[in-house]
């Protein structure tokens, strides 16, 4: 993998730096948010995982986040967010970042939330070797969604900005409809497992994918209260 790091903390750097090297991975490290953020700018693609802390000097976590998501839906972004800060992380997920890890940290657990995220960043879909733009493997009566070009339509409109675990989300339920899913489901599914994170970061990424299929149709993922979420076609319920 090759590794940006924006952390203003020296030492949190070098200790990853280390661990980083006997994975044979490469990294770059920044400890200013406008200058790590500039060197994102510059070359998007070559990135295959950011790691940004939340608390920066010049531009903070949450405004890259941001700028970043304008620029890319695809690379991975593992936000790094204090022990009792639960705005911040929700917010995080919200600004478009795919996972956070707290502070302080054990490197062995950001690895680890890393290779999966890298893992799932290149899944190869199932039966989708001539699979081209335009066609669609995974169809309900109202959704059509190319998992190659990783294109969403509702009722023949696109379902725009769509992060990787917001469309990975969309699939899974359009594949299967009715179905309720739990948090947990959904987090060993979607994530890893095992997920060491919070059972939230599901909720705010299903806000934000709701918000997004709301801009063009009647909402389809349904909350089963005291179980998790289900999708349902507009007017069967």
């Amino acid at each position: 993998m090759n590794i940006l790091m924006i952390e203003d903390n020296e030492s949190v750097c070098e200790m990853m730096s280390m661990f980083f090297e006997k994975e044979a991975f490469t990294a770059s490290f920044y400890h200013d948010g406008a200058e790590g953020f500039e060197a994102y700018r510059k070359e998007p693609n070559i990135w295959d995982i950011v790691i940004l802390d939340l608390n920066l000097p010049s531009m903070d976590g949450m405004h890259i986040c941001r700028e970043m998501r304008k620029i890319s839906k695809e690379t991975p972004i593992i936000m790094l967010t204090a022990q009792d800060s639960e705005s911040d992380q929700v917010i995080g997920l919200e600004m478009g970042a795919d996972d956070y890890v707290t502070k302080p940290f054990s490197p062995l657990t950001l690895l680890a939330r890393m290779k999966a995220l890298h893992r799932r960043a290149h899944v190869v879909p199932e039966a989708s070797e001539n699979l081209v733009e335009g066609d669609y493997n995974v169809v309900t009566d109202s959704v059509k969604i190319n998992t190659v070009t990783r294109e969403a339509v509702y009722l023949d409109k696109p379902i725009e900005n769509l992060t990787p675990k917001e469309f990975d989300l969309l699939v899974m339920f359009a594949k299967n409809p009715r179905r309720v899913f739990s948090r947990e489901q959904l987090l060993k599914s979607i994530w890893e497992d095992p997920f060491y994170g919070d059972e939230r970061t599901v909720d705010a990424h299903i806000k934000k994918l709701r918000q997004k299929i709301e801009l063009v149709g009647p909402q389809l993922i349904q909350t089963v209260w005291g179980v998790g979420y289900k999708y349902e076609e507009p007017g069967d319920n």
